[in-house]
């Protein structure tokens, strides 16, 4: 369950910027997750309870925002939407993909006191 090691990324982020901007505790954390990154919504937000558990997040609500997959495609030179890596192009139906969205995990935004 790699989505316990992405929230203890985020929380090092929190502590760091905690730090450097002065808040004392998380409200609230937007995360940005990507469609084709693998990350499962649910198992991502249990994990985010137990890792913030006894923290400056204690108790946060994590919203996450779903990025969609998209993918250039060398056939017919047209940008994509795709549902999962491996998918035929909706447009000609090449399977010649190259991913340009959709993987990423990023802190959006944050809701601090």
């Amino acid at each position: 369950m790699h989505e316990i090691s992405l929230c203890e990324g985020v929380l090092q982020v929190l502590q760091t910027e905690s730090a450097r901007q002065g808040f004392r505790r998380v409200k609230q954390v937007w995360l940005e997750i990507g469609e084709l990154s693998s990350v499962e919504p649910e198992a991502m937000r249990f994990s985010f309870d137990v890792v913030m558990r006894d923290t400056l997040a204690d108790s946060a609500r994590l919203n996450i925002i779903r990025v969609p997959g998209a993918a250039w495609c060398m056939q017919c030179a047209k940008n994509v939407t795709v549902k999962q890596r491996f998918d035929e192009c909706p447009e000609c139906g090449s399977y010649q993909l190259q991913v340009t969205g959709g993987e990423e995990v990023k802190i959006k935004e944050l809701g601090v006191e």
